[in-house]
Protein backbone atom coordinates (compact mmCIF):
# COMPACT_ATOMS: atom_id res chain seq x y z
CA UNK A 1 0.00 0.00 0.00
CA UNK A 2 3.05 2.17 -0.69
CA UNK A 3 1.45 4.19 -3.92
CA UNK A 4 -1.85 5.00 -5.85
CA UNK A 5 -1.70 4.44 -9.33
CA UNK A 6 -0.29 7.41 -11.47
CA UNK A 7 -3.24 10.05 -12.35
CA UNK A 8 -3.68 13.24 -14.15
CA UNK A 9 -1.96 16.77 -12.09
CA UNK A 10 -5.16 18.21 -10.02
CA UNK A 11 -7.70 19.71 -11.88
CA UNK A 12 -8.04 23.34 -10.96
CA UNK A 13 -11.16 25.40 -11.35
CA UNK A 14 -13.50 28.25 -9.91
CA UNK A 15 -15.82 25.17 -8.86
CA UNK A 16 -13.46 23.44 -7.27
CA UNK A 17 -11.83 26.65 -5.50
CA UNK A 18 -15.15 27.30 -3.59
CA UNK A 19 -16.49 23.68 -2.91
CA UNK A 20 -13.28 23.31 -0.93
CA UNK A 21 -13.68 27.13 0.30
CA UNK A 22 -17.05 27.15 1.20
CA UNK A 23 -17.56 24.59 3.40
CA UNK A 24 -14.56 25.64 5.13
CA UNK A 25 -15.78 29.20 5.51
CA UNK A 26 -19.12 27.68 7.42
CA UNK A 27 -16.67 25.64 9.64
CA UNK A 28 -14.23 28.63 10.54
CA UNK A 29 -16.87 31.08 11.12
CA UNK A 30 -18.86 29.69 13.84
CA UNK A 31 -15.12 29.56 15.78
CA UNK A 32 -15.17 33.54 16.43
CA UNK A 33 -18.74 33.40 16.55
CA UNK A 34 -17.90 31.62 20.01
CA UNK A 35 -16.57 34.69 21.49
CA UNK A 36 -19.27 36.90 20.22
CA UNK A 37 -22.01 34.37 22.10
CA UNK A 38 -19.21 34.33 25.68
CA UNK A 39 -18.67 37.96 25.07
CA UNK A 40 -22.55 38.49 24.71
CA UNK A 41 -23.46 36.30 27.51
CA UNK A 42 -20.55 38.00 29.87
CA UNK A 43 -21.54 41.17 28.60
CA UNK A 44 -24.88 41.84 28.82
CA UNK A 45 -24.54 41.27 32.33
CA UNK A 46 -23.11 45.17 32.20
CA UNK A 47 -19.89 44.33 34.12
CA UNK A 48 -16.78 45.44 32.00
CA UNK A 49 -14.69 44.09 34.14
CA UNK A 50 -15.93 39.87 33.67
CA UNK A 51 -16.16 40.77 29.92
CA UNK A 52 -12.68 42.09 29.70
CA UNK A 53 -11.65 38.79 31.85
CA UNK A 54 -13.33 36.73 29.25
CA UNK A 55 -11.67 38.45 26.15
CA UNK A 56 -7.66 38.54 28.14
CA UNK A 57 -8.39 34.47 28.92
CA UNK A 58 -9.39 34.04 25.47
CA UNK A 59 -6.59 35.92 24.21
CA UNK A 60 -4.70 33.65 26.24
CA UNK A 61 -6.06 30.52 25.46
CA UNK A 62 -5.37 31.29 21.40
CA UNK A 63 -1.72 32.64 22.51
CA UNK A 64 -0.89 29.01 24.25
CA UNK A 65 -2.98 26.99 21.75
CA UNK A 66 -2.54 28.40 18.45
CA UNK A 67 1.11 28.11 19.00
CA UNK A 68 0.43 25.17 18.32
CA UNK A 69 -1.54 25.30 15.39
CA UNK A 70 1.57 23.68 12.92
CA UNK A 71 -0.64 20.76 13.78
CA UNK A 72 -3.40 21.96 11.79
CA UNK A 73 -1.49 23.62 8.93
CA UNK A 74 2.16 21.03 8.99
CA UNK A 75 -0.86 18.08 8.58
CA UNK A 76 -2.57 19.98 5.81
CA UNK A 77 0.84 20.61 3.60
CA UNK A 78 2.14 17.28 4.10
CA UNK A 79 -1.56 15.68 3.21
CA UNK A 80 -2.15 17.25 0.45
CA UNK A 81 1.07 16.44 -0.94
CA UNK A 82 1.11 12.55 -0.18
CA UNK A 83 -2.60 12.63 -1.92
CA UNK A 84 -0.90 14.40 -4.92
CA UNK A 85 2.03 11.84 -5.31
CA UNK A 86 -0.76 9.03 -4.66
CA UNK A 87 1.37 7.68 -1.57
CA UNK A 88 -1.41 6.31 0.52
CA UNK A 89 0.78 4.64 3.04
CA UNK A 90 1.94 8.24 3.87
CA UNK A 91 -1.41 9.58 3.63
CA UNK A 92 -2.18 6.92 6.50
CA UNK A 93 1.17 7.74 8.41
CA UNK A 94 1.01 11.40 8.80
CA UNK A 95 -2.80 11.66 10.66
CA UNK A 96 -1.14 8.85 12.94
CA UNK A 97 2.09 11.25 13.66
CA UNK A 98 -0.02 14.25 14.15
CA UNK A 99 -2.81 12.39 16.63
CA UNK A 100 0.84 10.95 18.61
CA UNK A 101 2.10 14.26 18.73
CA UNK A 102 -1.32 16.34 19.50
CA UNK A 103 -2.08 14.45 22.69
CA UNK A 104 1.86 14.47 23.94
CA UNK A 105 1.89 17.61 24.00
CA UNK A 106 -1.66 19.20 25.36
CA UNK A 107 -1.09 16.25 28.18
CA UNK A 108 2.31 18.35 28.48
CA UNK A 109 -0.15 21.70 28.91
CA UNK A 110 -1.94 20.26 31.73
CA UNK A 111 1.38 19.32 33.34
CA UNK A 112 2.52 22.33 33.03
CA UNK A 113 -0.85 24.49 33.60
CA UNK A 114 -0.19 26.25 36.81
CA UNK A 115 3.36 28.08 35.88
CA UNK A 116 1.75 28.59 32.16
CA UNK A 117 -1.54 30.97 33.80
CA UNK A 118 0.53 32.40 35.96
CA UNK A 119 3.43 33.51 33.53
CA UNK A 120 0.39 35.03 31.21
CA UNK A 121 -0.99 36.94 33.17
CA UNK A 122 1.56 38.63 35.01
CA UNK A 123 2.23 39.27 30.89
CA UNK A 124 -0.76 40.48 29.91
CA UNK A 125 -1.01 43.02 33.27
CA UNK A 126 -4.16 43.59 33.72
CA UNK A 127 -6.49 44.67 36.57
CA UNK A 128 -6.16 42.40 40.04
CA UNK A 129 -10.00 42.04 39.36
CA UNK A 130 -9.80 41.04 35.58
CA UNK A 131 -7.04 38.89 36.16
CA UNK A 132 -8.76 36.69 39.54
CA UNK A 133 -11.46 36.02 36.75
CA UNK A 134 -8.97 35.82 33.41
CA UNK A 135 -7.27 32.84 36.20
CA UNK A 136 -10.41 30.59 36.31
CA UNK A 137 -11.29 30.80 32.34
CA UNK A 138 -7.83 29.77 31.28
CA UNK A 139 -7.40 26.75 34.09
CA UNK A 140 -10.16 25.47 33.09
CA UNK A 141 -9.56 25.82 29.34
CA UNK A 142 -6.25 24.27 29.60
CA UNK A 143 -8.11 21.00 30.70
CA UNK A 144 -8.87 20.29 27.33
CA UNK A 145 -5.50 21.01 25.54
CA UNK A 146 -5.42 17.68 24.40
CA UNK A 147 -8.58 17.17 22.30
CA UNK A 148 -7.95 20.72 21.03
CA UNK A 149 -4.73 19.56 19.87
CA UNK A 150 -6.20 16.04 18.38
CA UNK A 151 -9.03 18.19 16.65
CA UNK A 152 -6.61 20.50 14.99
CA UNK A 153 -4.53 17.19 13.59
CA UNK A 154 -7.98 15.73 12.73
CA UNK A 155 -9.16 19.11 11.19
CA UNK A 156 -5.68 19.37 8.95
CA UNK A 157 -5.78 16.04 7.71
CA UNK A 158 -9.34 16.23 6.30
CA UNK A 159 -8.52 20.00 4.73
CA UNK A 160 -5.56 18.28 3.19
CA UNK A 161 -7.47 15.45 1.19
CA UNK A 162 -10.29 18.23 0.34
CA UNK A 163 -12.70 16.60 2.50
CA UNK A 164 -14.04 19.70 3.72
CA UNK A 165 -17.73 19.12 4.07
CA UNK A 166 -16.57 16.43 6.56
CA UNK A 167 -14.51 19.00 8.53
CA UNK A 168 -17.32 21.27 8.40
CA UNK A 169 -19.75 19.41 10.02
CA UNK A 170 -17.30 17.93 12.56
CA UNK A 171 -16.53 21.85 13.11
CA UNK A 172 -20.10 22.84 13.57
CA UNK A 173 -20.98 20.07 16.07
CA UNK A 174 -18.10 21.47 18.40
CA UNK A 175 -18.59 25.03 17.62
CA UNK A 176 -23.04 24.70 18.42
CA UNK A 177 -22.40 22.50 20.96
CA UNK A 178 -19.74 25.03 22.46
CA UNK A 179 -22.74 27.91 22.40
CA UNK A 180 -25.44 26.15 23.49
CA UNK A 181 -23.28 24.92 26.57
CA UNK A 182 -22.47 28.62 26.85
CA UNK A 183 -25.77 30.10 27.18
CA UNK A 184 -27.34 27.10 29.42
CA UNK A 185 -23.94 27.48 31.95
CA UNK A 186 -23.36 31.52 31.84
CA UNK A 187 -27.20 32.62 30.65
CA UNK A 188 -29.37 30.23 32.55
CA UNK A 189 -27.43 28.95 35.40
CA UNK A 190 -25.35 31.93 36.28
CA UNK A 191 -21.56 30.01 36.63
CA UNK A 192 -20.07 32.97 34.97
CA UNK A 193 -16.60 32.85 33.58
CA UNK A 194 -16.43 29.32 34.59
CA UNK A 195 -19.09 28.55 32.88
CA UNK A 196 -17.78 30.04 29.63
CA UNK A 197 -14.75 27.93 30.29
CA UNK A 198 -16.26 24.57 30.86
CA UNK A 199 -18.23 25.27 27.63
CA UNK A 200 -15.45 25.28 25.34
CA UNK A 201 -13.64 22.24 26.88
CA UNK A 202 -16.61 20.30 26.99
CA UNK A 203 -17.63 20.94 23.59
CA UNK A 204 -13.62 20.24 22.49
CA UNK A 205 -13.15 17.03 24.36
CA UNK A 206 -16.74 15.99 22.68
CA UNK A 207 -15.57 17.17 18.86
CA UNK A 208 -12.23 15.04 19.39
CA UNK A 209 -13.96 11.90 20.26
CA UNK A 210 -16.24 12.21 17.28
CA UNK A 211 -13.76 13.04 14.83
CA UNK A 212 -11.27 9.96 16.38
CA UNK A 213 -14.45 7.57 15.06
CA UNK A 214 -14.39 9.49 11.80
CA UNK A 215 -10.88 9.34 11.12
CA UNK A 216 -10.77 5.23 11.64
CA UNK A 217 -14.20 5.01 9.55
CA UNK A 218 -11.97 6.97 6.56
CA UNK A 219 -9.36 4.38 7.21
CA UNK A 220 -11.31 1.28 7.04
CA UNK A 221 -11.81 0.85 10.44
CA UNK A 222 -7.72 0.86 11.10
CA UNK A 223 -4.73 2.57 10.16
CA UNK A 224 -2.86 -0.21 8.49
CA UNK A 225 0.42 1.38 8.84
CA UNK A 226 3.67 0.07 10.76
CA UNK A 227 5.41 1.92 13.55
CA UNK A 228 8.39 1.50 11.79
CA UNK A 229 6.72 3.73 9.29
CA UNK A 230 4.79 6.37 11.50
CA UNK A 231 8.38 6.80 12.72
CA UNK A 232 10.21 6.81 10.18
CA UNK A 233 13.51 9.07 11.16
CA UNK A 234 13.44 11.21 7.44
CA UNK A 235 10.05 12.00 7.98
CA UNK A 236 10.06 12.65 11.13
CA UNK A 237 12.85 14.99 11.28
CA UNK A 238 11.03 16.86 8.05
CA UNK A 239 8.22 16.89 9.95
CA UNK A 240 9.74 18.37 12.93
CA UNK A 241 11.41 21.62 10.73
CA UNK A 242 7.94 21.81 8.98
CA UNK A 243 6.39 22.04 12.63
CA UNK A 244 8.87 24.03 14.15
CA UNK A 245 9.09 26.94 11.60
CA UNK A 246 5.20 26.83 11.64
CA UNK A 247 5.66 26.99 15.19
CA UNK A 248 8.18 30.40 15.13
CA UNK A 249 5.84 31.93 12.83
CA UNK A 250 2.56 31.26 14.88
CA UNK A 251 4.14 32.54 17.85
CA UNK A 252 5.63 35.74 16.34
CA UNK A 253 1.48 35.83 14.31
CA UNK A 254 -0.06 35.14 17.96
CA UNK A 255 2.50 37.71 19.78
CA UNK A 256 1.55 40.65 17.81
CA UNK A 257 -2.43 39.93 19.21
CA UNK A 258 -1.19 39.40 22.49
CA UNK A 259 0.91 42.85 22.00
CA UNK A 260 -2.11 44.37 20.96
CA UNK A 261 -4.36 43.17 23.65
CA UNK A 262 -1.59 44.47 25.87
CA UNK A 263 -1.70 47.60 24.89
CA UNK A 264 -5.21 47.73 24.89
CA UNK A 265 -4.79 46.17 28.79
CA UNK A 266 -2.46 49.10 29.13
CA UNK A 267 -5.31 51.74 28.59
CA UNK A 268 -7.50 50.55 31.05
CA UNK A 269 -10.41 47.61 31.15
CA UNK A 270 -13.10 49.70 28.61
CA UNK A 271 -10.35 50.31 26.09
CA UNK A 272 -9.77 46.55 26.54
CA UNK A 273 -13.25 45.51 26.57
CA UNK A 274 -13.94 47.54 23.13
CA UNK A 275 -10.99 46.21 21.68
CA UNK A 276 -11.75 42.73 22.01
CA UNK A 277 -15.04 43.51 20.77
CA UNK A 278 -13.85 44.05 17.01
CA UNK A 279 -11.70 42.11 17.51
CA UNK A 280 -14.31 39.40 18.20
CA UNK A 281 -15.83 40.85 14.46
CA UNK A 282 -12.60 41.33 12.46
CA UNK A 283 -12.58 37.24 13.90
CA UNK A 284 -15.62 36.80 12.08
CA UNK A 285 -14.67 38.44 8.84
CA UNK A 286 -11.04 36.69 8.79
CA UNK A 287 -12.86 33.32 8.66
CA UNK A 288 -14.25 33.77 5.79
CA UNK A 289 -10.81 34.89 4.04
CA UNK A 290 -9.49 31.50 5.68
CA UNK A 291 -11.82 29.45 3.49
CA UNK A 292 -10.03 30.47 0.01
CA UNK A 293 -6.78 30.19 2.24
CA UNK A 294 -7.75 26.31 2.49
CA UNK A 295 -8.48 26.14 -1.11
CA UNK A 296 -5.38 27.22 -2.20
CA UNK A 297 -3.74 24.82 1.14
CA UNK A 298 -5.28 21.80 -0.34
CA UNK A 299 -4.76 22.57 -4.26
CA UNK A 300 -1.83 24.00 -4.23
CA UNK A 301 -0.58 21.27 -1.93
CA UNK A 302 -1.69 18.86 -4.12
CA UNK A 303 0.17 20.09 -7.23
CA UNK A 304 3.38 20.46 -5.41
CA UNK A 305 2.97 16.77 -4.53
CA UNK A 306 2.05 16.04 -8.63
CA UNK A 307 5.05 18.02 -9.39
CA UNK A 308 2.82 20.49 -11.57
CA UNK A 309 3.81 24.04 -12.10
CA UNK A 310 0.35 25.14 -14.39
CA UNK A 311 -1.79 23.72 -11.47
CA UNK A 312 -0.28 25.20 -8.66
CA UNK A 313 0.00 29.01 -10.30
CA UNK A 314 -3.68 28.19 -11.20
CA UNK A 315 -4.86 27.40 -7.72
CA UNK A 316 -3.05 30.43 -6.48
CA UNK A 317 -4.88 32.99 -8.74
CA UNK A 318 -8.33 31.39 -8.87
CA UNK A 319 -8.19 31.24 -4.80
CA UNK A 320 -6.82 34.80 -4.69
CA UNK A 321 -9.08 36.60 -7.21
CA UNK A 322 -12.13 34.90 -4.59
CA UNK A 323 -10.25 36.12 -1.44
CA UNK A 324 -9.90 39.92 -3.16
CA UNK A 325 -13.52 40.00 -3.73
CA UNK A 326 -14.48 38.44 -0.27
CA UNK A 327 -12.06 40.57 1.12
CA UNK A 328 -13.24 44.04 -0.15
CA UNK A 329 -16.81 42.72 0.43
CA UNK A 330 -16.22 42.40 3.91
CA UNK A 331 -14.78 45.38 5.00
CA UNK A 332 -18.24 47.33 3.11
CA UNK A 333 -20.45 45.19 5.06
CA UNK A 334 -18.15 45.71 8.39
CA UNK A 335 -18.58 49.79 7.86
CA UNK A 336 -22.15 49.00 7.54
CA UNK A 337 -23.30 46.76 10.24
CA UNK A 338 -20.58 46.96 12.42
CA UNK A 339 -22.09 49.71 15.01
CA UNK A 340 -25.15 47.56 15.22
CA UNK A 341 -23.08 44.59 16.23
CA UNK A 342 -21.13 46.47 19.05
CA UNK A 343 -24.64 46.97 20.59
CA UNK A 344 -25.64 43.45 20.14
CA UNK A 345 -22.86 42.26 22.17
CA UNK A 346 -22.21 45.01 25.15
CA UNK A 347 -24.93 46.91 27.11
CA UNK A 348 -22.01 49.23 28.39
CA UNK A 349 -22.81 51.99 26.83
CA UNK A 350 -19.16 53.04 27.80
CA UNK A 351 -17.71 50.25 26.16
CA UNK A 352 -20.55 51.30 22.95
CA UNK A 353 -18.92 54.51 22.55
CA UNK A 354 -15.41 53.36 22.60
CA UNK A 355 -15.64 50.56 20.01
CA UNK A 356 -17.44 52.68 17.76
CA UNK A 357 -14.83 55.10 17.96
CA UNK A 358 -12.25 52.65 16.66
CA UNK A 359 -14.58 50.26 14.32
CA UNK A 360 -13.40 52.45 11.24
CA UNK A 361 -9.53 50.49 11.76
CA UNK A 362 -11.68 46.94 12.57
CA UNK A 363 -13.79 47.49 9.25
CA UNK A 364 -10.41 47.99 6.99
CA UNK A 365 -8.72 44.65 8.30
CA UNK A 366 -10.49 42.21 5.62
CA UNK A 367 -9.07 44.57 2.74
CA UNK A 368 -5.76 45.06 4.13
CA UNK A 369 -5.33 41.22 5.44
CA UNK A 370 -6.47 39.66 2.23
CA UNK A 371 -3.19 38.65 0.54
CA UNK A 372 -1.64 37.61 3.82
CA UNK A 373 -4.40 35.13 4.46
CA UNK A 374 -3.73 33.89 0.78
CA UNK A 375 -0.53 33.32 0.64
CA UNK A 376 -0.25 31.56 4.29
CA UNK A 377 -2.54 28.58 2.60
CA UNK A 378 0.08 28.96 -0.87
CA UNK A 379 2.48 28.50 1.68
CA UNK A 380 1.28 25.76 4.04
CA UNK A 381 0.08 23.49 1.24
CA UNK A 382 3.60 23.85 -0.35
CA UNK A 383 4.98 23.15 3.11
CA UNK A 384 7.60 26.37 2.76
CA UNK A 385 7.51 26.91 6.41
CA UNK A 386 10.52 28.48 6.78
CA UNK A 387 10.02 30.96 4.36
CA UNK A 388 6.44 31.77 5.96
CA UNK A 389 8.76 31.74 9.40
CA UNK A 390 10.84 34.32 8.05
CA UNK A 391 8.09 36.24 6.69
CA UNK A 392 5.81 36.75 9.58
CA UNK A 393 8.89 37.37 12.25
CA UNK A 394 9.91 40.16 9.62
CA UNK A 395 6.12 41.47 9.40
CA UNK A 396 5.95 41.19 13.36
CA UNK A 397 9.51 43.56 13.84
CA UNK A 398 7.26 45.88 11.54
CA UNK A 399 4.15 45.76 13.38
CA UNK A 400 6.47 46.72 16.85
CA UNK A 401 8.07 49.49 14.97
CA UNK A 402 5.25 50.94 13.77
CA UNK A 403 3.67 51.24 17.23
CA UNK A 404 6.24 52.72 18.68
CA UNK A 405 6.39 55.22 16.02
CA UNK A 406 2.48 55.79 16.80
CA UNK A 407 2.35 55.18 20.29
CA UNK A 408 1.67 58.84 21.05
CA UNK A 409 -1.15 58.26 19.12
CA UNK A 410 -2.72 55.83 22.02
CA UNK A 411 -5.12 53.41 20.61
CA UNK A 412 -5.54 55.13 17.39
CA UNK A 413 -1.63 54.12 16.63
CA UNK A 414 -2.36 50.93 18.15
CA UNK A 415 -4.86 50.00 15.42
CA UNK A 416 -2.95 51.66 12.89
CA UNK A 417 0.15 49.93 13.68
CA UNK A 418 -2.06 46.47 13.22
CA UNK A 419 -3.37 47.68 9.86
CA UNK A 420 0.60 47.72 8.83
CA UNK A 421 1.21 44.29 10.07
CA UNK A 422 -1.73 42.89 8.32
CA UNK A 423 -0.78 44.55 5.09
CA UNK A 424 3.32 43.79 5.38
CA UNK A 425 2.32 40.25 5.90
CA UNK A 426 0.96 39.68 2.24
CA UNK A 427 3.67 42.10 1.26
CA UNK A 428 6.23 40.25 2.76
CA UNK A 429 5.16 36.80 1.18
CA UNK A 430 4.74 38.02 -2.58
CA UNK A 431 8.25 39.11 -2.50
CA UNK A 432 9.71 35.61 -1.81
CA UNK A 433 7.10 33.59 -3.74
CA UNK A 434 8.64 33.75 -7.73
CA UNK A 435 12.24 32.26 -6.06
CA UNK A 436 10.17 29.23 -3.64
CA UNK A 437 8.51 28.51 -7.30
CA UNK A 438 11.53 28.18 -9.00
CA UNK A 439 13.01 26.07 -6.88
CA UNK A 440 10.10 23.61 -5.89
CA UNK A 441 9.42 23.56 -9.44
CA UNK A 442 12.37 23.61 -11.72
CA UNK A 443 15.07 22.70 -9.45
Amino acid sequence: MTALPSVAPPVVSHARVLGIAVPMIFAHVTTPLLGIVSATAIGRQGDATLLAAVALGAVIIDVIFWAFVFLRMGTIGLTAQALGARDETERRAVIARALLLGFAIGLAMIALQRPIVTGMLTLMGPSPEVSAAADTYVSLRLWSAPATFVNYAILGWLIGQARTVTGLVLQIVINVANMALTVLLVSRFGYGVAGAAAANAIAEIGGALAGFVVVLKLLGGRFAVSWQTVLDRTKIIRTIAINRDIMIRTAALVGSFAFFTRQGAVGGDTVLAANAILMNLVGVVAFFLDGFATSAEQLGGQAVGARHEASFRRAVLLSGIWAIAFGTAASLVFFGFGGGAIDLISTSEAVRAEARRYLPYAALTPFTGVMAFLFDGVFIGATWSAAMRNCMVAAFATFIAAWWLLKGYGNDGLWIAFLILQAVRGLYQAAVLPGLMRATFRS
